[in-house]
């Protein structure tokens, strides 16, 4: 007859049930694994199917009680690893999509959005289709191989334990929230520079030329040059994007590491 002690009994959910919390967290945050047009269901079938494969390497899970106060702190901090690692990777998408409505403002589609379900929100045309090209670059590069490869990682950068979280890994994370707005300005300012020289060219032309109707030809025009800017352009974002997701990776690999990490400058 096999008999179990209550501390190896709670060291087996224990093994299980805090591994699985930090990778339900991150994909629950995390690009394409997030996405809610996927069924929870799925997402935590996908869950459990990762802790059975990682669980096993695992070997530095201490074993307090999973019901006490010792065992809810560290059930809280497995999910602020995982939403952390994942949020870092949704930051890249973020700024794709801020290029899209930077981009959609200047040529004047500001106000053709649609629902976007990735955000729960209503995002630009433009926006949408530019997160759209991001996710098949994600896929294209397995950024969602390196991002489980990262997770995996984590386990023995940042072992579960009772001790608090090192490596200021939030602050690291906030410092990285200001890519959105690099990244986004630096992706959309061709476009940007292209459609103030057509608002220059046009300004001029009515100045010239008063009887010309600014709101009937100008609106056309910088829709169109948008749009041939963009076909232009949209080749050459393969090297932007592919070096976004790898910082993007790189930033989830060193939260809440003991190294202090400072926001990737190179390549610029």
């Amino acid at each position: 007859m096999l008999t179990f002690t209550s501390a190896e009994i709670n060291l087996w959910l224990a093994s299980l049930l805090w591994p699985l919390t930090r990778i339900l967290g991150l994909i629950a945050a995390a690009p394409v694994f997030g996405n809610s047009g996927i069924p929870a269901s799925s997402k935590i079938g996908l869950g459990f199917m990762l802790t059975l494969i990682m669980a096993p390497t695992i070997t530095s899970v201490t074993a307090p009680d999973p019901m006490s106060f010792a065992g809810f702190l560290i059930l809280l901090q497995q999910l602020v690893v995982g939403l952390a690692m994942g949020f870092s990777m949704r930051i890249v998408f973020a700024g794709v999509e801020m290029a899209g409505e930077i981009m959609g403002m200047t040529m004047g589609l500001g106000f053709a959005t649609f629902f976007d379900p990735q955000s729960q929100g209503h995002s630009s045309a433009i926006s949408q289709f530019l997160a759209l090209v991001a996710t098949m670059a994600f896929l294209a590069l397995n950024g969602h191989l390196m991002v489980l490869a990262a997770l995996a990682e984590s386990f023995t950068s940042v072992p579960i334990a009772a001790a608090p979280l090192g490596g200021n890994g939030l602050h690291q994370l906030a410092l990285w929230g200001a890519s959105i707005f690099r990244s986004g300005v630096q992706l959309s300012l061709p476009i940007v520079a292209a459609l103030l020289i057509t608002n220059t060219a046009l300004g001029i032309l009515t100045r010239a030329a008063p009887q010309l109707n600014l709101f009937g030809i100008g609106f056309p025009i910088t829709i169109g040059v948008g749009f041939m800017m963009i076909a232009l352009v949209l080749p050459y974002m393969a090297m932007p994007l592919e070096r976004m997701i790898m910082e993007g990776v790189e930033m989830s690999k060193t939260l809440f590491t003991s190294i202090p990490t400072s926001i990737p400058t190179k390549n610029r």
